[in-house]
């Protein structure tokens, strides 16, 4: 049986502070009917994205599209179609949303968002919208004092709010004490933390997840951690992104983009062949070798969460 095609432009509408996003409830009568989601809907053959959900919000909430750029592009297979949910992030719109359609409309801080039920094919967004578009990789410090320093300057004033903790020089007793003085450093300014190594850290420091080296990440079998924590990996190639969907990982990095000087021999993806891989990827991803912010509207818009680096924000 050939599936049906179905193109369905999305939004997640961000409030004005930043802190809050725009949600619809499912009608009754259609498919996941009762379930949230993120208001949209279906595009004409002659639509594109960004204008067909410019058609969808203003037929659904009376609000025009002033300023967007993509967020993620998620392809979805249900038993009797093929959904491809093309969703953007409206930074700035004009009008107030109401549901003209009757539907229910809510304003829900991010960090409530998974107390909502929504359909399957959703859950993708639901990362990529409460992720940030900056990674900060922690860089190789042996000095306590110098490591506190460079993170305190990143939170406050870069105000990084996504961190790996890669310290592979440390011994484990020394790692452990770095992880907790950071996981307070970050709590303190409302950052996530990811430790980059065994799940079973976890056990010993309560951050916010981990972070798997790609070797790790093709060895296991399930995920390895509870839902309640994030899951990362690093990735290099599809099979190793097909993989990481496999385990249920909530984002990943996906490198080299550019050539690096720590692996100068290494090819890089390069853009072209970064959105290739990105579109079929099943989780946020962000561009990682290379990078600085002034990449990040490019990295957008090829379909990346964001970027990642170690140079750029460890200063």
């Amino acid at each position: 049986m050939v599936k049906r095609r179905v193109h369905v432009a999305a939004a997640a509408i961000i409030s004005a502070d930043g802190r809050e996003v725009l949600i619809a409830r499912r009608p009754s009568n259609v498919d996941h009917g009762g379930l949230w989601e993120f208001p949209g809907g279906k595009l004409a053959p002659y639509e594109t994205g960004l204008g067909g959900l410019k058609r969808e919000l203003h037929e659904e909430l009376g609000v025009e599209i002033r300023r967007a750029q993509p967020l993620i592009r998620i392809h979805h297979e249900y038993p009797d179609k093929h959904i491809l949910l093309d969703v953007w992030q409206v930074h700035e719109f004009s009008g107030e949303p109401f549901g003209r359609e009757g539907q229910a409309v809510r304003w829900v801080p991010m960090k409530d968002l998974v107390n909502y039920p929504f359909p399957a094919a959703n859950l993708p967004i639901l990362r990529a919208v409460m992720l940030p578009t900056e990674y900060l990789i922690s860089g190789e410090e042996e000095d306590d004092g110098q490591f506190d320093q460079r993170l305190e300057h990143a939170l406050v004033e870069d105000g990084v709010r996504l961190v790996q903790l890669r310290a592979k020089q440390l011994d484990d007793a020394a790692y452990l004490a770095r992880a907790e003085s950071a996981l307070a450093r970050c709590r303190q300014y409302g950052a996530r933390l990811l430790l980059n190594g065994e799940p079973e850290l976890l056990e010993s420091v309560d951050a916010d997840g981990i972070h798997l080296t790609s070797e790790r990440l093709m060895q296991l079998e399930r995920r390895p951690i509870a839902e309640g924590k994030w899951l990362a990996a690093s990735t290099h190639d599809r099979e190793q992104l097909v993989q990481a969907g496999r385990l249920g990982c909530d984002f990943v990095t996906l490198s080299p983009l550019r050539t690096t000087p720590s692996h100068p021999d290494v090819p890089p993806v390069g853009w072209h062949d970064f959105q290739e891989l990105v579109e079929r990827a099943a989780m946020p991803v962000f561009a990682l070798g290379g990078m600085t912010r002034f990449d990040a509207n490019h990295a957008r818009a090829v379909g990346a969460q964001g970027v990642a680096s170690i140079r750029d924000f460890w200063k």
